[in-house]
Formats: structure tokens, sequence, C-alpha cells
């Protein structure tokens, strides 16, 4: 195969056996389980490297440029994390683009939870990446996670007890292969500390009253706590304070205050649906934002929900927003979060709507949502189901692993229960 330069400004340029390299913007979505992430990394494995292959496999790209991206001009709308899904991401570059049938070589040449959707022919000045004006991700937590007596952690749940009781695994995550967390035991009677002070029965366990201490008898105990008006209105409340323009410095990894790139603007945070995953009811939590930086969103949530939990002030995060401070947030847990939609409105609303291609994902809401309940959110529920990689982090979630929880409080952590 011969390829041609390019004059500057061309649409297209002569190659891959004649066809035309054009510029076009693909439209895909994934589930992240089992990739180191979205960004091409040799030797890892990576969602870029699987699409860049099948491009190649597909006619794309031809093989002088076959592993190197900029050749092709390629850009990526979003660079998500480790496990990280996505539904509308978008990418770009000058593709050898035959248009029977090419979606489907695409597809033919990718694993199941890798599905394009379409591409746009785009203007040769076209970056996902810098014409894309706004992103929203979305981060399912589950509705456990917010009630501050589930999944607590050994010294805490000493220090509602007493000295004295024999510690083992807790209950829950014992159930799941897990030995690092930890219920009361008394006599051959479990019971989930981390749920009891919501139960009646937790006066006569607490007081050891013989009549609860039946042996052989095993008690599961269930949190009574429930995302209704008033709990929604206190974590959407929390949300809300990222709204706005501010220093992220301390959501993000190795980033210094004064770095420009720390600023970023977060336009709608909010929780308001509660939707069911294998057993498992999750808030879906929706951030709209410009652009977020490595972890950003994870930290900003794995701070909400500890505030929740009451492990830390309200206050904290317009704390971290200051320059001069430098505290590190706990981040909550990759699995729960997928790039949900990218949006081009002020490129789809000038003058290329009249030459080329609007690119969103209007067209194939049902197809992305389809991909979504069958890849993304079926492996958000069954993970946390079997794994337990929300219950484990909380376990975890506490002022000795995160002194900087404390930050702000006067005195000392007297009403703190986590």
């Amino acid at each position: 195969m011969s390829t041609t330069a390019t004059t500057a400004g061309d649409d297209t340029d002569l190659s891959c056996d004649g066809d035309k390299r054009r510029k076009v913007a693909i439209i895909f979505a994934f589930c992240g389980v089992g990739y180191q992430g979205m960004q091409r990394n040799p030797g890892a494995k990576t969602i870029e490297g699987e699409l860049e292959e099948a491009l190649f496999h597909a006619g794309a790209v031809t093989e002088i440029d076959r592993g190197k991206p900029k050749q092709y001009e390629f850009t990526r709308c979003a660079r998500t994390d480790k496990g990280v899904s996505a539904v509308g991401q978008v990418v770009s570059g000058r593709f050898c683009v035959d248009p029977p049938g090419f979606v489907d070589r695409l597809n033919a040449n990718l694993p199941d939870q890798i599905r394009v959707f379409d591409y746009k022919r785009v203007p040769p000045s076209f970056s996902s990446y810098k014409f894309c004006d706004r992103r929203r991700y979305v981060y399912l937590i589950p509705v456990f996670a917010l009630d501050p007596f589930t999944h607590r952690d050994r010294e805490a749940v000493m220090a509602s007890l007493g000295s004295g009781e024999e510690y083992v695994k807790c209950f829950e995550c014992s159930e799941r292969g897990r030995k690092n967390k930890v219920t009361g035991v008394m006599g051959k009677l479990k019971v989930d500390y981390f749920d009891a002070k919501s139960l009646d029965v937790q006066s006569d366990i607490l007081s050891n009253n013989s009549s609860a201490l039946r042996t052989d008898v095993k008690i599961e105990a269930l949190s009574k706590f429930c995302y209704g008006e008033e709990e929604k209105e206190r974590f959407n409340r929390i949300l809300s304070y990222y709204v706005g323009s501010y220093n992220f410095h301390n959501f993000t990894t190795r980033m210094k205050a004064d770095d420009p790139a720390a600023n970023r603007s977060i336009i709608s945070f909010t929780a308001n649906t509660v939707i069911n995953l294998d057993g498992i009811e999750f808030i879906k939590c929706e951030v709209l934002g410009q652009s977020f930086m490595l972890h950003q969103i994870r930290k900003m949530m794995g701070l909400a929900v500890a505030i929740m939990r009451n492990c830390a002030p309200d206050s904290l995060i317009n704390t971290a927003f200051s320059k001069d401070v430098n505290i590190t947030v706990p981040m909550a847990p990759e699995v729960g979060l997928y790039l949900d939609e990218c949006f081009f409105t002020s490129y789809n609303n000038t003058k290329y709507e009249d030459s080329h291609e609007e690119v969103s994902m209007e067209a194939y809401k049902e197809e992305a949502e389809a991909f979504k309940l069958k890849h993304i959110y079926s492996h958000i529920g069954s993970a946390e189901r079997r794994y337990g990689s929300v219950a484990l982090w909380l376990h975890s979630l506490n002022y000795r692993n995160y002194p900087d929880l404390n930050y702000g409080r006067n005195g000392h952590n007297t009403e703190q229960v986590c």
C-alpha cells in the first residue's frame, strides 16, 4: 500500500489502494473491565490498542501507519481510567473509509465489549478532544454506601460496643470470602454490627441478653436506611458544592495548586435516580463538566460519600479547593464509573452544519442503552454482588486511613461514627 502526503487543509488524500482517506469521528461504547484504561500504552491491554488494531484489519489504517496514531491524527474525546467504561466515547482521525460495511468490519474485529455505533464526516481541523465542549459521566454508588452504620471498620465497632468482645469478619463481606472485615461474635451468633444500629434487636445483643444469644442461630441484620427525600436532598446538596469553577488540585494525582490545569468547571452534579442491579439498589450520580482530570470524579465521589457517612464535615470540600491546602481525599472504586456522553454543541451549531454531519449520540440512544444494560450495568451489579468493591472500600473509609478527613473539625471526633 502506498501513502501520499496530504496538502495542508485538504480533506482527503489518495491512499489505501486508491480509496480516499477522510477525517471522521467514530462514536462507540465499551466496557472497561479487564482493560488498563482508554489510552494506548505499549505492553498494556487498552481500549485504544483494540480499536487501532480493528482499524488496521478493517482497512482504515495502512500497514506503514500501523501503531503510529500521530500519522493519522488520532485523538480521543476523553481518557478513561483503568476499569472505567464508556457509552458515548468519540475518537477522530484520518482513516481510509470505504463506506459500505465499514462499521460492520470494525465490529467484526472488536470484542463484544467494544461496539462502534457509527462514524461521521468532519472537517480537516476537527479534533474529538478540542471540539468537545462538555462531558457527562455517571457514577453508580450503592445506596448502602451512604448509610453511616453499614460496613464500618474494626475500631468504630469496638468503640460502639466497648472492649472485651471477640471480632472476626463482617458477616456480609465474609460471604464473599473476604477476611479483612469485622463483626462482633457472641457464642455462635453472628450479627453484622455495621447494620445492627438501626434494629430493635440491638439492645438485646449489646446487653448480652441470653435470650438473644441462642446457639446455632445466625442473624443477618438488615439496615433500614433508604434513599428517601431527606437523604436525596442532603446528598444533592453535598454534590452541589462541586458546581462552579474551582481549583481541583486535591482531587487528582501529582498536580500542584499553581498548575493552570487544576482549574476545572463543573456544570451540574446530581443524584436523583435509583436503579436496581442484580438485587442491589444503586444511585445514579450524573456529573457534567467541561473536562476532568485523572481520578477527579472518583475522588469527588469519595469525599461526598465520606461526608454522607459523617466521616468528614461538609466544609471540607470548600477547604479542598484552597490553593494553600494540600489534603488527601478518599477515592471511590473505579467499577461504578462510566463516560455517558460527549457533547459537541458549539461544533454542531457552527458553519460546519451545512457541509458536515452532526456529531452526537441522539440517533444511537436505544442502541447505547441496550449496550449499557448488557455490558456495563450488568458488570457493575454483578461485581458488587460478587466482590463487594464498594463494601470493602467503605471499611477503610475512616480518619485513620485518611487523616485529612479531620481537617477543619473543631476539637476531636466526638460525633464521628465512621
